[in-house]
Order: structure tokens, then C-alpha cells, then sequence
């Protein structure tokens, strides 16, 4: 299982669950099924929310972005881009502006590609390292990129249609992967460490705060969630489940949804 998200009553979703082309879902009170398969040749990666409440999936395999209603599971297709290596882990700006990293393993570089809500796609930067998680920050003015392979996370200035300008180096670690990427509501910005087996919290200004661990080492991607906004689910691929722990503030995705 990876790329978890919550939509606003507290379902977690995840793709892969169970099976390869699957997105299950978990409620609140702990029953998880497979909430939809998605089409042949079709593998999910991210997950997001738009403000409307329409789930979003990135499709490595079909490069391709899907769009989901919660209410009849149908279908459609917001993006198709055959230039991608793969949409990899995806993010969202308030106005449902979506950014997608796009690594390419095999030589270890990577792309970011913008997709607007009339499902355009716009080729932001490429000659990257291996670009793996992404996140918006809180106030919509930076756009958070890491590097697995590189270890490392860069910080763009983000404009409000999601133009980027002005790269700098977040934070550099000196072992272990890097994969999904979560914000708070404070701009603390939570990595997945794999191989590891710990959520990283970085500060707004690029200080580690703390390190959580888990249970499992091969964490992989990371989400908030819970009723009020501080439960942390982490999947973790070598123990095929999902972990939580709590945090001291909700995510930045429940602003998403006016929650908080």
C-alpha cells in the first residue's frame, strides 16, 4: 500500500490495498474494503483531495491523473500526459491546482509537472534528481519538492496559479531515502525516512525537530487525518500496513476542506 489520504469525514484511502490497481478504503469505525479498482494496466501512487471533495490518482503505470466521486466511484480522466516517466506522489493548491513529481529511477532524475483543474499539463522543472514526495506549505506561497535518491528537500516560491520561481535548498540528510511529504497547518513538514523507519518533522525554516519511529522501516508515504486533523498515518511497505501516530497540530490538508 502507499499514497494515503483522508477525505472530510475521516475515510483512509490508500492504493494497492490488497491487490496492485486497487484504492481501499478504511472508515473511522475500522472497516476497510476496496473501494474501487481502477482500469486495466492502471497502478495508483498519490492520492489528494480537491475542495469539492473529488479524490485524485495518480496512475504511474497509465500516466495518467484520475478523478474519483466519492458518492458513485465513478471515474474520469482529469490528465493524460505520455511525456511523464510516471506521476509519482501529487499535492494540491486551495484553487485545485495539482503538482506532480515524476522520477525517473532507472538514472536516478526527475521532473515536475503542473496540472490545472482543466486537467492542462505544463512541464515545470525536469533535470531533477529523483523528485519523489511534494507538498504545498500552509499559506500557499512555497511548494515543497525531496529528492529520494539525493536526499534532498527543495523549497520553491509558489505564486497563486502555481507558477514556481526561486529554488533553495530546504534540507540536505546524509542517509536513507526520502518518499512522501506532508505539511501542518504550522508549515512542519513531516518526511517519510526510508529504509529507516521514522517520520522526520522539519520546521518551517528547515531545522529537524524530531524523528518519530515505527514499527516498520520501509515507510513510504505519509497523510493527517483523524477527527480532529492530528492522527498521522504513515504506510509502510514492508510490513504491508498502515502505521499512526499523533501529532501536536492538525494537517494542512483539513484547510483543504474548512475544517480548520
Amino acid at each position: 500500500m502507499e499514497g494515503p489520504g483522508c477525505d472530510a469525514e475521516g475515510n483512509l484511502y490508500a492504493v494497492n490495498f490488497a491487490r496492485q490497481g486497487t484504492i481501499g478504503r478504511v472508515t473511522p469505525d475500522g472497516d476497510s474494503s476496496v473501494f474501487i479498482d481502477l482500469p486495466a494496466g492502471s497502478i495508483g501512487n498519490g492520492i489528494r483531495f480537491t475542495r469539492d471533495g473529488v479524490m485524485l490518482i495518480a496512475d504511474y503505470t497509465g500516466h495518467n491523473v484520475w478523478k474519483c466521486n466519492l458518492n458513485t466511484r465513478e471515474l474520469s480522466l482529469l490528465a493524460h500526459e505520455p511525456r511523464m516517466n510516471q506521476p509519482n506522489d501529487i499535492c494540491i493548491m486551495a484553487n485545485d491546482i495539482v503538482f506532480a513529481s515524476d522520477p525517473n529511477w532507472s538514472n536516478n532524475t526527475g521532473q515536475i509537472w503542473r496540472i490545472l483543474p482543466d486537467g492542462a499539463v505544463t512541464l515545470l522543472e525536469s533535470g531533477m534528481g529523483t523528485t519523489n514526495g511534494i507538498e504545498v506549505g500552509p499559506n500557499e506561497d512555497v511548494l515543497y519538492v525531496n529528492e529520494s535518491v539525493q536526499r534532498r528537500i527543495w523549497a520553491y516560491r509558489l505564486s497563486p496559479d502555481g507558477n514556481i520561481s526561486d529554488k533553495r535548498l530546504f534540507h540536505q540528510f546524509n542517509d536513507f531515502g526520502l518518499d512522501g511529504m506532508r505539511c501542518d497547518i504550522d508549515g512542519n513538514v513531516y518526511v517519510t525516512r526510508f529504509g529507516k523507519g521514522t517520520v522526520a518533522i522539519l520546521s518551517p525554516t528547515g531545522q529537524l525537530l524530531e524523528e518519530i519511529r515505527l514499527h516498520g522501516n520501509n515507510c513510504t508515504n505519509v497523510t493527517f487525518g483523524g477527527e480532529d486533523g492530528r492522527t498521522v498515518y504513515v504506510t509502510v511497505a514492508d510490513q504491508g500496513n498502515v502505521e499512526r501516530f499523533r501529532a501536536e497540530r492538525p494537517g494542512r490538508c483539513r484547510r483543504l476542506f474548512g475544517i480548520v
